[in-house]
């Protein structure tokens, strides 16, 4: 793996870290919700982010693709957040600056190992890549 696809790859997971512990400290500790269970809460904000984390781990392009769709719902919450709670807008903004940085790892990443794989002939049957354009039909 290059460098630069390591570099990706740590933005990647540190985003990634950095988002589950603050909205899991933001919404237990920091400041709970007076009108809502906080199991519910962490449930419904903090639980999609466990989906892609085996896949984050192991590395595979394909998660880190669609993950950075989930990221960019974080980063529309961060900014709802700081629009119309004040008070809360450290929180918010952290989530916006983590949300970016797993947005802008994924993306790299996904990008940057894909071709990595492709040029190197192999197929992880767990990155789901398309084929080729280049690729004759079986």
């Amino acid at each position: 793996m290059q460098r630069s696809t390591r570099v990706a790859r740590l933005l990647a997971l540190t985003g990634y870290f950095g988002l589950f512990l603050l909205l899991t400290a933001w919404y237990a500790w920091l400041a709970p919700s007076a009108r809502f269970p906080v199991a519910l809460i962490l449930l419904v904000v903090v639980s999609p982010l466990l989906f892609p984390l085996r896949g984050l781990l192991a590395g595979r392009p394909y998660t880190h693709a669609w993950t950075s769709l989930l990221a960019l719902v974080y980063f529309v919450h961060g900014v709802g957040e700081a629009y119309a709670n004040r008070r809360e807008g450290l929180y918010a903004g952290l989530e916006i600056l983590f949300s970016l940085t797993l947005f802008w790892g994924a993306v790299l990443f996904a990008r940057w190992r894909g071709r990595e794989l492709r040029d190197a002939g192999q197929t992880d049957e767990n990155t789901s890549e398309a084929p080729s354009r280049n690729a004759s039909p079986r």
